[in-house]
């Protein structure tokens, strides 16, 4: 396993990111990065550190070596508990607000690995690729992002009818050490922070589409990737006071161009089959690892935003109100769907024949589109229980050290139990939680996490529910009653 300073200095290679029209020369070092990097780095320092490792590695099994839990492939329910708890340390250490955290992909890994036969059918080299790529992600302790979806441009056309068919990343050549990718593909959470990068398409193709239907991973520095970045939120940020989420935990996300990169074949899985890129994700656990470690974290994200909701209240002093209680139970009973519906996807979790369990998909997509439909009203709450003290804190923490206001904050911006920088600190705490653009950003993410409602999570919602045995319900309840004769029914006649 790595510690954290094994993981930044592995950042330090020849990556092509770019942010404000430049180049970055190093993102440990970069006001856009440096801080959320060290935030990643600390997962890896927390995993290793002597107090954790029981609950964070498990054993090799090709080198003897600890290796991190979110590389187990779950061979019993309590594989997933394990798993589970090895999320949510992670998942509490950035507060739930590091969707891409280095466990997510791994995941991913993992669904694929158990399923290598699902990738043999486009040969049988190609299932031994992923497994040995699994092996060396696992054992090398890397972290991984990935890309799945092609960029904005016309989404009214597949990929092979866009007006330049190298917008979205396919193969261009093929040569006898492997193959050339040109075109992009997004959205690339956390890329500029990964070691390596995994792409493919999660976009339903269509005939046609053979040379965007592949599936392989590359070193993120690998000639010819570049990464252009959304305006980072920690630039501009006055101190970790005044933003204490955007400044540490903002992952960045980033289009990733591919410009004639070379791709060996040993590192591709799936080459130029439309059904068996669909396949990957749904004729394997991958989809359901992956999402496991997604709703671990945004439990966590629901349990802090309600700790922080009753904060707010007992700072106003209105934590007794009958009214305010209402809305932190409303609080408090989402934040238990989203975790309960995680211990349920666990408790009923699906024994695969082939000898290794996964989570119940009827409660992980159910969990899914819950997740996109009442953070909104959350964060809703949280506004209405802060009322317009979000709005009532100074501009800066320097505002504390000028010796003509700083009496003027301790004498107004105070609550009965928390002091003027105490009462400070809560309220720009919420407010980069709800209101500033790293909240904004976070509100998208999570309405968009698992791809549109309408169109997506109620989709997989629907699928996967067991609407056969709730349709028998329905339908023994139906048998048994019928059309009486004419007059009284007799049934009611003979009273109870």
């Amino acid at each position: 396993m790595r510690n954290g300073r094994e993981y930044l200095e592995s950042l330090r290679d020849d990556r092509r990111v770019y942010i404000g029209g430049e180049r970055v020369a190093d993102v440990t070092r970069h006001p856009a990065f440096e801080h959320a990097a060290r935030s990643i780095a600390s997962l890896y320092d927390l995993a290793a550190s002597p107090d954790h490792r029981d609950a964070m590695t498990f054993t090799s099994p090709r080198t003897g070596e600890p290796v991190n839990v979110s590389f187990l492939m779950p061979r019993t329910p309590a594989d997933l508990v394990k798993r589970r708890e090895a999320h949510r340390v992670w998942a509490e250490a950035t507060y739930g607000l590091m969707g891409r955290s280095p466990d997510h992909v791994a995941g991913f890994l993992v669904g694929f690995a158990l399923r290598p036969d699902v990738f043999a059918r486009g040969g049988a080299e190609f299932g031994d690729h992923v497994v040995a790529y699994y092996e060396q992600v696992r054992d090398r302790d890397l972290y991984v992002s990935y890309v799945l979806i092609p960029p904005q441009i016309d989404r009214s056309k597949p990929a092979h009818q866009q007006v330049d068919p190298t917008l979205y990343a396919g193969v261009v050549e093929e040569r006898d050490g492997g193959i050339v990718v040109s075109g992009a593909q997004v959205l690339g959470t956390g890329a500029p922070l990964s070691d390596e990068v995994f792409l493919s398409s999660i976009v339903p193709l269509r005939p046609g589409d053979e040379n965007h239907a592949i599936s392989f991973a590359v070193p993120i520095a690998t000639p010819g990737v570049r990464m252009i970045v959304r305006r980072p939120y920690a630039v501009g940020a006055p101190s970790v006071f005044d933003y204490p989420l955007s400044t540490r935990f903002d992952e960045t996300d980033a289009v990733l161009v591919f410009d004639r990169v070379f791709v060996p074949w040993e590192r591709v899985f799936i080459y130029r089959d439309v059904k068996l890129t669909e396949a990957q994700f749904y004729e394997t656990p991958a989809h359901l690892i992956g999402n496991h470690q997604a709703q671990v974290r945004f439990a966590t994200k629901s349990r802090f935003l309600a700790g922080l909701a009753l904060r707010i209240a007992e700072a106003n002093g209105v934590e007794k109100i009958p009214a305010v209680q209402t809305l932190l139970g409303e609080l408090a009973s989402y934040s238990a769907m989203a975790g309960g519906l995680v211990i349920a996807a666990d408790t009923e979790c699906i024994h695969d024949p082939r000898g290794f369990v996964y989570p119940n998909p009827t409660y992980l997509y159910g969990n899914g589109w819950l997740q996109a439909t009442y953070y909104g009203t959350m964060l809703n709450i949280l506004r209405e229980l802060s009322g317009s003290g979000m709005l009532q804190v100074p501009s800066s923490y320097r505002d504390f050290h000028n010796a003509e206001i700083a009496p003027d904050l301790e004498r107004f911006i105070r609550s009965p139990r928390l002091g003027a920088v105490d009462r400070t600190k809560l309220f720009k705490l919420a407010w980069d939680l709800v209101g500033s653009e790293f909240a904004g950003r976070h509100a998208q993410y999570e309405l968009f996490y698992a791809g549109s409602r309408a169109m997506t999570t109620s989709l997989r919602a629907y699928r996967h529910y067991d609407f056969t045995g709730a349709t028998a319900l329905v339908d023994r309840c139906l048998a048994s009653y019928d059309l009486p004769p004419a007059g009284p029914d007799p049934l009611l006649a003979r009273g109870p």
